[in-house]
């Protein structure tokens, strides 16, 4: 009985570094993109051997929409949780988005569609971007919040980009 239980406990363990490689392998592409957007970081709680809590700030450029770029701060939590991307964040974020460059649209959006989205727990929570067109204004509106599977959060932060009037928005 107790060989049964301790060959149990060794593959459980086993199997849970199996299941963390291939975690840690599948994000590894998505730890470089994450570095190419991070504009900055700022602590706010300091750990002594573990990364502090933070707030990140990064840069997200319109896949469909050239020339405008948002910029979304957020929370980080850190700790042994948020080191190895077990924390859950706060639902917490800030948007601002500008034109930076001329805009161009290569093709007609949605009048609401989701542009961004990223992980901010290991199961339920998601920072989300939607780009919504005011075509009564020639702008694009964009929002962020933060969802969960469970219940959903009403902390958002909002962001327009007005665009020159010689370019009429297209929308489907």
């Amino acid at each position: 009985m107790k060989k049964s239980l301790i060959s149990r406990a060794f593959a459980l363990s086993g199997a849970a570094a199996v299941v963390a490689a291939g975690l840690l392998a599948g994000t590894a592409p998505a730890v470089a993109k994450d570095k190419e957007r991070t504009i900055g970081i700022v602590d706010t709680t300091f750990k002594l051997l573990t990364r502090d809590d933070d707030i990140i700030v990064e840069a997200y450029d319109d896949p469909a929409v050239q020339g405008v770029t948002c910029y979304v701060s957020r929370a980080r939590t850190g700790g042994i949780k948020g080191s190895l991307g077990l924390a859950e964040d706060k639902a917490e974020a800030s948007i601002s988005c500008h034109q930076v460059g001329p805009v161009q649209i290569d093709k007609p959006l949605k009048k609401k569609e989701d542009v961004f989205s990223e992980r901010l727990s290991i199961l339920f929570k998601r920072l989300r971007v939607v780009r919504m067109v005011d075509t009564d204004r020639n702008a694009l509106v964009y929002l962020t919040y933060s969802d969960k599977l469970i219940d959903g959060s009403p902390k958002n932060s909002v962001s327009a980009v007005p665009i020159p009037a010689s370019t009429p928005i297209p929308v489907k």
